[in-house]
């Protein structure tokens, strides 16, 4: 479904958007990910609408089929792009799984603050910001996917999720569609 609405209390998930998540290759250009993450950022704080930064320190310790990259990470992997133009008022949350909502205040951020609907964008579109999408819903939230501002790492990932995940938890829509409604 495309985005009809944005309730008054609509509030920016941004998902790792960080300096070692953005150099993985994506099938989309992380630039361009950033980029519109950006502008969907400066259009609601100038709406004093909350901004959520999330970043990833960390994985579940649970087994996979999957093998979690080895090796030591850059120290400056969790560090957030500067492209954000990171505001005081941005609401940062530290993670240490997929998903934004399990084991941080993000939701206790977003209740004290009125908030109804999320709008989501980042990377990875079928990790990180599918995680969040599915609590998001369950949480009883407006879910909207922003889909030219979400990339993966794997181009079916992204594919499957955009096409079959988010229409059943959210409704979707481009940056622009977006900023236009926000008016």
């Amino acid at each position: 479904m495309t985005v009809t609405t944005l309730d008054d209390t609509t509030a920016l998930v941004l998902i790792d958007l960080q300096k070692g998540i953005v150099a993985l290759p994506t099938a989309h250009p992380s630039e361009e990910i950033v980029e519109r993450g950006a502008r969907l950022a400066a259009a609601f704080r100038e709406r004093g609408l909350p901004v959520v930064l999330v970043r990833v320190v960390g994985a579940a310790p649970g087994r996979s089929e999957a093998p979690l990259r080895g090796g030591e990470l850059p120290a400056d992997f969790a560090d957030l792009v500067p492209g954000l133009g990171r505001a005081e008022s941005d609401i940062v949350v530290t993670k240490h799984t997929w998903g934004a909502f399990h084991a941080t205040d993000l939701d206790l951020q977003l209740r004290r603050r009125g908030v109804t609907q999320i709008v989501l964008a980042g990377i990875a579109t079928g990790a990180g910001v599918e995680s969040t999408a599915r609590a998001a819903h369950e949480h009883g939230y407006h879910v909207t996917v922003v889909t030219d501002a979400v990339t993966d790492t794997d181009p079916e990932v992204h594919r499957v999720a955009v096409e079959k995940v988010f229409p059943r938890l959210a409704e979707t829509g481009t940056t622009d569609e977006v900023l236009k409604l926000l008016g």
